[in-house]
């Protein structure tokens, strides 16, 4: 099998309480270049789906703890897009024609006759799963582009760079305050360059602890630390022919800076646990809101590495220097806020809007977001006024300049005396140092921090991205 074949392989999980039968499936699967990973039991399958994103799910119906119909009710409710085919024993064709009827694809009766058939099927499920994703992809890019700026200034410099640099290869390093789109632009870089068409694949360095990271990017072999059950590619694999953005790139741990450098140098890696050597066709994007060079100074970067992603720099500016965009991108962000809350006719109201342009937006355009999702959430109409976007519930408000003022309309829903910048606690500080609680409670421990936070982990991740708590932070 070639090697942009098993590039294009899916992940597939395989669900059945027999483990000879599993770990055939698997094996003839793997022989394909499918990347497999083992369930005995429903239970076990739902916690991987919820981990991990599999394009095929392979279930027996009778299985202990969970059957594989509650599985498939499970997942049709969670994850739609997952393709799903039931391994049923002879007699139980009944309950596998229930099973297609909430969108299983299809069955198979064990034993199985051949290899030759589960490949068949196999391969069919995936073509139709590639297809709905292939529809769902028309549909998105009929929707307008997220534009990098609407006409501020200091934006256009930018822009031309980003274009420019976009018809080659060569590596960006995105630069800026946290929340200035560092992202979007490397979205915007990869959609302009000759990789358009191939995968964006993106990473977040401080999301991740250095071990767990080491196998995002570069995958491992079965076996090759406790808990590889099975080959698992890497993201650098999955980007090949597209493009790669790491994010956050100054939270590197220093061995991971080591081995990134040697990818970036010889362009191949090898898997965790590994021996085979595999080529790197990606294109780089990296971001960071740290000074690297000051990093570089006090032995926290290394200055080789910064010097490989530093080949085309690209400083992006704060929003408070591109008030000419605040405005625009405030109404485009409503528009998703009052979509999410089904208040589709929410508006800014016309004393919202100086304000808006007033405010020194610190937070970017993650602030500029919460703020008006948290005065859509206040709003008793359809408008948002100034006094909304800079209240607090029970505090009164928060003027935009940073002084406190009394509040005057329906935000303030409590009391109206005068709140200083000291006194005022935002929701994002709230949950901010919520989390920094409990991962010092629990040492560092993110997945036992977001079960003591009632959150999954995933979403802790996000969390941690969004505000900027990185690895040393716990």
């Amino acid at each position: 099998m070639n090697e942009e074949r098993s590039a294009n392989m899916a992940k597939i999980l395989v669900t059945d309480d027999e483990e000879g039968i599993r770990e055939f499936i698997a094996e003839v699967l793997e022989d394909e270049g499918y990347e497999v990973d083992m369930a005995a039991d429903g239970l076990e399958a739902q916690t991987k789906l919820e981990r991990a994103a599999y394009q095929l799910l392979l279930s027996d119906i009778k299985m202990p703890r969970l059957d594989g119909m509650s599985l498939v009710r499970w997942a049709r409710e969670h994850q739609p897009e997952l393709e799903i085919v039931m391994l049923t024993a002879h007699g139980s064709v009944t309950s596998a024609v229930a099973a297609m009827k909430l969108g299983v694809f299809d069955y198979l009766q064990k034993p199985l006759d051949s290899p030759a058939e589960l490949r068949l099927l196999v391969e069919r499920a995936l073509e139709r799963q590639r297809l709905r994703a292939l529809q769902e992809a028309v549909v998105r890019d009929a929707e307008p582009e997220q534009p990098l700026s609407y006409g501020a200034p200091t934006m256009a410099p930018v822009i031309a760079a980003l274009q420019k640099v976009a018809v080659t290869d060569a590596t960006v390093l995105l630069a800026g305050e946290s929340g200035t789109g560092k992202e979007v632009s490397a979205r915007a870089v990869h959609q302009w360059s000759r990789r358009a068409g191939g995968p964006f694949i993106a990473i977040n360095c401080a999301a991740l602890s250095a071990s767990l990271l080491e196998s995002e990017l570069f995958g491992h072999e079965k076996g090759a630390f406790t808990g590889a059950g099975a080959r698992r590619r890497g993201r650098i694999e999955l980007a090949a022919g597209g493009t790669f953005f790491l994010d956050e790139v100054g939270e590197l741990d220093p061995e991971l800076q080591a081995k990134l450098l040697r990818v970036l140098q010889e362009r191949e890696f090898e898997r965790v646990g590994g021996n085979q050597t595999i080529r790197a066709d990606v294109r780089w994007i990296a971001a960071t809101n740290r000074d690297l060079e000051q990093m570089i100074a006090a032995g926290r970067f290394r200055e080789d590495l910064y010097h490989r992603l530093c080949v085309f720099p690209v400083h992006l500016p704060p929003l408070r220097e591109r008030r000419e965009d605040i405005v625009p991108l405030a109404e485009r962000l409503l528009v998703r806020v009052a979509a999410d809350l089904g208040r589709p006719d929410m508006r800014l109201g016309a004393d919202a809007r100086p304000a808006l342009e007033r405010a020194p937006w610190s937070g970017n355009v993650r602030e500029l977001a919460n703020t008006l999702e948290r005065a859509a959430i206040l709003a008793d109409g359809d408008e948002i006024t100034a006094d909304l976007l800079f209240a607090m519930p029970g505090r009164g408000r928060v003027s935009p300049t940073g002084t406190g003022s009394a509040g005057t309309g329906s935000a303030s829903t409590g009391s109206t005396s005068p709140v200083t910048p000291d006194d005022v606690q935002t929701l994002a500080d709230l949950e901010r140092k919520a989390i920094l609680a409990a991962l010092e409670r629990h040492e560092g421990n993110r997945r036992k921090a977001a079960e003591d936070l009632g959150i999954g982990l995933r979403t802790l991740y996000d969390k941690l991205k969004r505000y900027e708590i990185n690895s040393a932070s716990g």
